[in-house]
């Protein structure tokens, strides 16, 4: 694409604290090992809008057990009959079989033992690992509302790590069809996509590996595995979430969902709310439900919020004419492509008008109905678990940590990445610092904060000031301020 292939500091310091940041979430990644920026400046369009500016160059010292990819794989690729590209190596099954030695062998050692005699079926045994693998990647990103925002094959680990941290983005108010990435016009990548795609990726990567595996053998697999390994996951996953640790009942699904949407129709803030959830007692105390209620709503998006996250976007005159089109030539309207997007606008201008007939009381009012819904159906579910305890304190607790251990207090909201890089772009890196501190410790409250203070002061550096600072400033898991709404990742 005619790029000088140079990185530039405010992409290096995404990757570099989100990297860490999921690593200490637990969620298999690839490693930062150190940033180092430079003097030189290279030209970047940040928002393909036609106004470029200069940025400084950086470099991100990457660390995986293998950089190999999916897409590496695609370099044998036959002649597309649509596009009439191929991939460089075409016909060269010799280097593709050296690959996949190299792969199995080094990095699913116990698979290239258990069927050395037998290649198809160690083969078949390797894509079924990756399947699984990948299938549990997905639902730990689905379970912490990252997203990833480019998973096209070349960006997929053949080791099932989280690889190339580009227009990635934590969500913050809940939406299923959230786009994390400002040039994805087509929500290809949002985040309820992102099994399914995983799962095309997958079958990619199956055409890739013919004849090595024959196609029949690895579509089975994946028809077989992957769907129920991500439910599985992702089940297993949201009840640890929900404290739900000692019965696994069929309705458990249903109540993850009804979650979910509440959350949704409420723009409940997905980190925050799982957060609280820990804090919400079995018993009927009236006044503790009324206390935990404001606690909840005051995690829900204000009128003020929505309003900004449901403005019309188009112009409407474009809109009209784009109605126009879809009524008097369909054919035409269906090729241009955009009935998805015209569809989410008409929704957007629905929910607009709406909302300006809403009082802020309204609001409170509405959301406060939903959650007490939900919680009635959540309380019902805990106290099945008491049942089948011998004390119920001695399972109250160990409930609350499991909870504390599987919902993040932190996540590298793209607002406190923002201040982060704009610190950093004007020579001070404490900022970054601070962050970093604190993503390594997403689970332990704002006990992390204070020893980075602690600790930073012990040094008797500048960075316990700025930590300070920090700490005084709101909150970095509060949720995000009006300004972060406009920000945009491409």
């Amino acid at each position: 694409r005619q790029a000088d292939g140079r990185k530039v500091l405010r992409s290096s310091i995404r990757e570099f604290l989100c990297s860490e940041a999921m690593f200490h979430l637990g969620i298999p990644t690839t490693r930062a090992g150190t940033c180092v920026t430079s003097d030189s400046k290279v030209v970047r369009d940040i928002f393909y809008d036609g106004n470029p500016k200069n940025e400084r160059c950086t470099v991100v010292l990457r660390i995986a057990s293998t950089f190999l990819r999916f897409g590496s794989f695609e370099i044998f690729k036959p002649t597309d009959a649509y596009t009439g590209r191929k991939g460089p190596s075409v016909d060269r099954n010799d280097i593709r079989i050296q690959m996949l030695d190299y792969v199995i062998g080094t990095f699913y050692p116990e698979i290239q033992e258990a069927y050395s005699d037998n290649s198809i079926q160690r083969n078949a045994a390797f894509f079924k690992e990756i399947t699984k693998r990948t299938a549990r990647l997905v639902a730990e990103w689905q379970c912490v509302g990252f997203c990833h925002g480019v998973l096209n094959t070349d960006n997929m680990s053949i080791v099932g790590l989280t690889i190339d941290y580009g227009p990635f983005g934590f969500m913050d108010r809940y939406d299923p069809d959230h786009i994390c990435n400002g040039s994805d016009n087509t929500g290809r990548y949002a985040y309820n996509k992102q099994p399914e795609i995983c799962k095309w990726n997958l079958g990619k990567l199956a055409e890739a590996l013919v004849p090595e595996l024959p196609l029949e053998i690895s579509e089975l697999i994946l028809e077989e595995e992957y769907d129920a390994e991500f439910e599985k996951h992702y089940l297993q996953k949201m009840r640890k979430k929900l404290g739900l640790i000692q019965l696994q009942l069929e309705d458990d699904k249903k109540l993850v969902s009804e979650l979910l949407e509440t959350m949704h129709l409420t723009g409940g803030d997905f980190t925050n709310i799982f957060f609280l959830l820990s804090s919400f007692s079995v018993d009927s105390d009236p006044s503790r439900l009324e206390d935990f209620l404001e606690k909840l709503v005051g995690q829900c998006a204000s009128l003020e919020e929505l309003k900004v996250a449901f403005k019309p976007q188009m112009d409407p005159r474009q809109l009209s004419m784009m109605l126009m089109l879809a009524q008097s030539n369909p054919q035409l309207f269906a090729l241009i492509g955009t009935k998805a997007n015209i569809n989410k606008e008409l929704e957007r201008i629905e929910q607009f008008s709406k909302l300006q007939q809403l009082t802020a009381a309204d609001i409170v009012s509405r959301n406060q109905r939903h959650w007490k819904e939900w919680l009635e159906k959540y309380r019902v579910r805990l106290q099945k678990e008491v049942e089948n305890v011998g004390s119920a304190d001695v399972w109250n607790t160990d409930r609350v940590k499991v909870m504390n251990s599987n919902n993040p207090k932190y996540i590298l909201r793209n607002y406190i990445a923002q201040n982060a890089i704009e610190a950093a772009e004007n020579g001070d890196f404490s900022e970054v610092r601070n962050v970093l501190k604190l993503l390594e410790n997403p689970f332990q409250g704002i006990e992390s904060a204070r020893e980075a203070e602690e600790e930073a002061e012990e040094e008797g550096t500048t960075a316990g000031a700025c930590a300070q600072e920090a700490t005084s400033r709101a909150s970095y898991c509060s949720k995000p301020p009006l300004w972060a709404a406009e920000l945009c990742v491409t």
